[in-house]
C-alpha cells in the first residue's frame, strides 16, 4: 500500500551507506548511516514573508516522516539509533531563514520521537544552492555530545532539486560512529544521556 504524502512534497529520496572495510582492516559490524530527503515546494519562494509558521509547520511533518524513513531503512529499532542529524538546501528564489524555519525545534520533537529520546542537540547545517548542490548533514550522538567517536557527516544531494522554487531536507540517523574509532573520549556504552553532554 502507499502511503499518501502531503502535496508539498515532490519526492522522497532514501539511502543507507555501510561501511565494511576501512584502511585494510574489517569494520565488525559495518557502520551504518541512513539519510532521508524530501524535495518540497517552498511556499514563500520569490517573496519576503514574515512569518514563517507554514515552514516551521512542514518542519515539524517532516521531522517524523523523514526520521521514521531512516530508521525502517537501517532495520532498527528505535531505541538502535546512536546518532542524529538535520540539513536543508534552499532553491535560488528561496533564503537561508525558509532553511531556519523548517529546521527549528520543532523538527527536533517528532524526530527524537522517530529515534527514541535524543537528549542532545540535533546538528543542522543550512545552504542556498541550485539543482544538484550537495550539503553535509552534520552528525552527533543523540544522547550524549561528548561522544568523539560520533562526531561525523553524510552528504546530501539530488540530482533534479532543488529547482528554484523548492527546499531539499535532509534528515541523517545511524547505528554507529565512525568506522574504526580511536581518539578517545566518552565510549557510547557510558553514556548518561541526562543533559545532552555526556
Amino acid at each position: 500500500m502507499t502511503e499518501t504524502l502531503p502535496s508539498y512534497i515532490r519526492k522522497i529520496v532514501v539511502q543507507v551507506d555501510e561501511i565494511h572495510r576501512e584502511m585494510g582492516q574489517d569494520v565488525n559490524p559495518p557502520t551504518r548511516r541512513a539519510l532521508a530527503m524530501a524535495v518540497i515546494t517552498n511556499p514563500c519562494a520569490g517573496r519576503y514573508v514574515e512569518n514563517l509558521d507554514a515552514l516551521i509547520t512542514i518542519g515539524e511533518q517532516l521531522g517524523a516522516l523523514l526520521g521514521q524513513r531512516c530508521v525502517q531503512a537501517l532495520g532498527i529499532t528505535p531505541a538502535q539509533a546512536q546518532s542524529y542529524g538535520k540539513a536543508a538546501i534552499v532553491g535560488e528564489a528561496g533564503e537561508i531563514e525558509h532553511a531556519a524555519a523548517l529546521l527549528h525545534p520543532k523538527l527536533g520533537a517528532p524526530l527524537r520521537r522517530a529515534v527514541e529520546k535524543g537528549a542532545a542537540l540535533v546538528p543542522s547545517a543550512k545552504k542556498q544552492g541550485g539543482v544538484g548542490t550537495a550539503v553535509d548533514v552534520p552528525l552527533g550522538h543523540k544522547d550524549a555530545a561528548f561522544v568523539r567517536s560520533h562526531f561525523d557527516a553524510i552528504e546530501a544531494r539530488i540530482s533534479d532539486a532543488p529547482r528554484a522554487d523548492e527546499i531539499v531536507v535532509a534528515v541523517a540517523v545511524t547505528d554507529s560512529g565512525r568506522p574504526l574509532p580511536r581518539i578517545g573520549g566518552l565510549q557510547v556504552q557510558d553514556v548518561l544521556g541526562v543533559d545532552g553532554l555526556r
